[in-house]
């Protein structure tokens, strides 16, 4: 058996320097709000039958886990949990994740991150970096490879969580469907700037520092994914003091960010929570990055 968390979407993601050229990259952001549960129990076939029988991403997870490490390929998965499809909370890795971590554990074989991520986008063609766990890193989620590690959480902070299209349709993205975003050479070298102010925002726990990167990589995303009202959701940060924004940048969530440690942290959520529903974003949700 095994589980896997879910992410509310990135704190960055763009382009990144990697020996020969650039390569796509990301930073999640850990969300316990849901999980997957995987069992897996080998044998009596000669391949992976999974439950239920649409996860095929799962099923070849667990069949590249087997084959990688030279185990019998015969059993049976079966997949649970409650994480919404096709809004930005990572579901696809989160099932891929808890299916080889269970055919790890019915052999009794742990599964390194490393392998579990290359094995992952194997699987799905492009991962999240769910298997590091609260490690931070800049994930290449096309390579399966981390460009960086940044040796440490992310800072503590407040996510008010909501749907950023419940003003239209409220219908989630395809996410399958989205083509790899094209960035130009300003924000290129706009995603190399936010790296480094990153790396500090981790190592001394900048909150405020963490915000501006995530609200920068929001406000690149709209070119590509537009997020309705964005402007005023930004002034809904700035008016209560908030230290930025951030989104799936291949989904409808996104999340003003708190300082988890600010002494007037739940007047301001309150506010924010008003604002918001005001916009019409009434979908909402909170968790903290250390929960």
């Amino acid at each position: 058996m095994a589980s896997a968390p879910v992410h509310h979407g990135e704190i960055l993601q763009g382009v990144f320097a990697r020996e020969p050229g650039m390569v796509p990259g990301l930073v999640t952001l850990p969300c316990p709000m849901y999980y997957v549960r995987a069992t897996f129990a080998p044998g009596g076939m000669d391949r992976v039958e999974v439950v239920p029988q649409w996860k095929s991403k799962a099923r070849r997870a667990a069949e590249l886990t087997l084959a990688t490490l030279d185990l019998p390929c015969g059993g049976r998965l079966e997949l649970s949990g409650d994480v919404p499809l096709g809004r930005g909370f990572g579901s696809s890795t989160s099932d891929v994740l808890a299916a080889i971590n269970a055919v790890g554990d019915a052999y009794e074989v742990p599964v390194p991150p490393h392998t579990a991520a290359r094995v992952a986008v194997r699987a799905e063609t492009a991962s999240d970096s769910l298997m590091f766990g609260d490690r931070v890193v800049l994930f290449a989620q096309r390579a399966g490879e981390v460009l960086e590690d940044f040796g440490n959480p992310l800072p503590p902070v407040h996510v008010l969580g909501f749907g950023n299209r419940t003003v239209t349709d409220g219908t989630g993205v395809d996410t399958l469907a989205l083509p790899p975003a094209l960035y130009d050479r300003r924000e290129t070298a706009i995603f190399a700037e936010l790296r480094v102010m990153l790396r500090e925002a981790v190592a001394t726990k900048d909150v405020a520092l963490l915000g501006r990167v995530a609200t920068v990589s929001t406000q690149i995303n709209q070119r590509h994914l537009p997020i309705p009202a964005l402007e005023r959701i930004l002034g809904i940060v700035a008016e209560v003091g908030a230290v930025g924004l951030q989104t799936a940048h291949s989904g409808d969530i996104s999340g003003i960010l708190l300082d988890r440690d600010h002494p007037d942290v739940d007047a301001r959520l309150e506010r924010a929570r008003h604002l918001l529903r005001d916009l019409g974003f009434v979908e909402q949700w909170e968790f903290t990055t250390d929960d």
